[in-house]
């Protein structure tokens, strides 16, 4: 189906996103109805194999929330409101495939909070980071408060929260932020590339290492090295372990079908 605030292409299995809401990509209800719709979409696409999610245009890969559809909500509205981005984006850290930020401009408020539920970031050199809620007497509310100290450790993610203040590029990727920086002008491809080099492995590893990792910080160490144990047994069961070690052995490339 077409949409009216992000643009789909798929190439190869590869499928990008793109936030489509120019000058600056803000995000409003519309946006995230679509992403939610295109995520269910994806899902039953046999033939995809990781997502991609940027920004239309150089600027911005989004500038953050709609201020104007902030500006009258408040108490239940307000929550309800934040809960719909926090079902969004846990859908994203969950899913079957790995999605991959591609920042090639500003990445504000809900637009860094978009970046952070991704699994990977890769930013253009252009590329500036920030929550600055605190500035408009707000605090973050899609999950900038608990993935920013997660990534990137607490008292470091207190400065950039309680302060406001953007970082380039070079600071976001020196405190793990992003993964790497690359020139604007070849970040689509550098993406494509990594995105194609995941999309080549195991699907039923590639799911089950998203799921340990997500399962296993939330979770004390025993616990979580039994639920590795639990998936390992999983995946040692599946079509795909048998013929990668087949391939292996036989020194050829794997043919992984998910199963």
């Amino acid at each position: 189906m077409a949409f009216e605030t992000i643009l789909i292409e798929q190439d190869e299995g590869i499928v990008t996103l793109s936030l489509n809401r120019p000058p600056v990509n803000a995000l409003n209800t519309t946006v995230g109805a679509e992403l939610r719709e295109a995520l269910d979409q994806i899902d039953h696409d046999s033939a995809a194999r990781a997502v991609i999610i940027t920004g239309s245009g150089d600027r911005a890969f989004a500038a953050g929330a709609d201020i104007r559809e902030l500006q009258d909500l408040a108490g239940p509205d307000a929550e309800s409101m934040v809960q719909r981005w926090h079902h969004l984006f846990r859908r994203m850290e969950t899913f079957r495939l790995p999605v991959i930020a591609a920042v090639n401009g500003v990445a504000l408020g809900g637009g860094c909070e978009l970046a952070m539920a991704c699994d990977l970031r890769i930013a253009s050199e252009q590329a500036r980071f920030g929550q600055p809620e605190i500035n408009l007497g707000l605090i973050p509310g899609w999950g900038g408060t608990q993935r920013l100290p997660r990534l990137i450790g607490r008292g470091r993610a207190l400065e950039i929260l309680l302060t406001g203040d953007l970082i380039d590029a070079t600071e976001a990727y020196r405190i793990g932020l992003v993964n790497r920086i690359v020139p604007g002008e070849i970040l689509m491809d550098t993406v494509r590339e990594i995105a194609r080099n995941i999309a080549s492995k195991g699907p039923v590893a590639l799911r089950l290492i998203k799921a340990c990792v997500n399962t296993g910080l939330d979770q004390p160490l025993d616990a979580a090295l039994s639920f590795e144990a639990r998936q390992f047994g999983v995946v040692s069961a599946t079509e795909d372990k048998a013929e990668g070690i087949t391939a292996f052995l036989e020194k050829r490339p794997a043919e992984f079908h998910g199963r």
